[in-house]
């Protein structure tokens, strides 16, 4: 019972991933009719978004080390500590879950970049002309991050205060010796929030309902002279942010490194694809289906009878559900049909 239920909690956070990436390319694909395929490349950029804000907090000035007595030595001292003391060593802990102030910004003007810059040139281009541009445009970001940050990872530590392990089995009343890690249960209700965010921006805001009639029937809301290319570019920023804030708060579990995105994106698409091609509703159901299956098949009890199955579980599930249903779960008819 133990095991089952934290495979049910690492297929959650991980399908909190899936969800994200998979929501902004269901937002992007269903407003704009554009596959992107660099939406993993805004999911790596968003990890680094972290990694950078991190570095700008910890600039540092070499100072003299009180410690030592015998000989002038010099250690380095970020100007925060210097400038604020215990209040600017809080304030570089907490860098992962601050640097999202910085990455909404950034993310927000790179995707606002990339639609008005390269993808508006696409929007009546046969799809495969959209996947072969925006890869290429994915590999050369991935190439940019490589030469600014290197080919390894770079280990970013949560805050201390959530550096250890929750105690779920004590809180359920199952087991006192069960535990799991503090910040996967935060990245899990992170996704929730946004994904609760988007959704009720969407269906309960004037912009977002015009965003859902241009989704529907775009020629009708132009002719009501509502500009609705300007909020399908905003709508592109969003899921240029949805992306980066998952990158942002995913960087803690997986070191950020300039190849992560490719290895999210193939398995986001599967999850848009078996959740339904512009389905909103589709894309999180998937995500977290998808991420929990994929947990499940990972224990050594299941490889040691099927080997290699969490390799392909995700391929594998995919194939059945869409020769059962071709439209996905939830697809809506006449999505890629043409």
């Amino acid at each position: 019972m133990d095991a089952i239920l934290i495979q049910i909690l690492n297929g959650l956070d991980k399908g909190g991933a899936y969800a994200l990436i998979a929501l902004g390319l269901t937002l992007t694909f269903g407003t704009l009719g554009i596959v992107n395929f660099a939406h993993g490349a805004l999911f790596m950029l968003g990890s680094f978004c972290a990694v950078l804000f991190n570095k700008l907090l910890t600039l540092s000035v070499k100072v003299k080390d009180e410690s030592i007595t015998f000989f002038d030595a010099y250690k380095d001292q970020p100007y925060l500590e210097t400038w604020f003391g215990e209040t600017g060593t809080a304030i570089i802990d907490y860098s992962v879950p601050l640097s999202i102030l910085f990455a909404i910004p950034v993310m927000l003007l790179i995707g606002i970049i990339m639609e008005r810059g390269l993808i508006k040139h696409f929007y009546k281009r046969a799809h495969a002309d959209q996947i072969l541009v925006t890869f290429g445009l994915a590999i050369v970001m991935q190439e940019i991050v490589r030469h600014f940050f290197g080919a390894n990872p770079i280990p970013m530590p949560p805050p201390d205060i959530v550096s250890g392990s929750a105690p779920i089995g004590a809180f359920l009343g199952i087991n006192e010796n069960l535990v799991y890690p503090w910040w996967r249960l935060i990245y899990l209700c992170f996704s929730l929030v946004i994904i609760f965010i988007v959704f009720a921006f969407l269906k309960y805001t004037t912009f977002g309902m015009v965003v859902r009639a241009g989704m529907a029937d775009r020629e009708t809301v132009e002719l009501l002279g509502i500009n609705v290319q300007r909020r399908f570019t905003i709508v592109f920023g969003i899921a240029t942010v949805v992306a980066g804030l998952a990158g942002v708060m995913y960087a803690p579990i997986l070191p950020p490194d300039y190849h992560m995105g490719m290895d999210f994106l193939v398995l986001s698409f599967v999850v848009v694809v078996v959740g339904g091609m512009g389905s909103l509703p589709g894309a999180v159901f998937a995500g977290f289906l998808l991420g929990i299956l994929q947990s499940f098949a990972s224990m050594n009890e299941i490889k040691s009878i099927f080997p290699g199955i969490d390799q392909i579980i995700i391929y594998l599930v995919a194939v059945i559900i869409l020769l059962v249903r071709p439209r996905g779960l939830m697809g809506r008819e006449g999505v890629f049909e043409d």
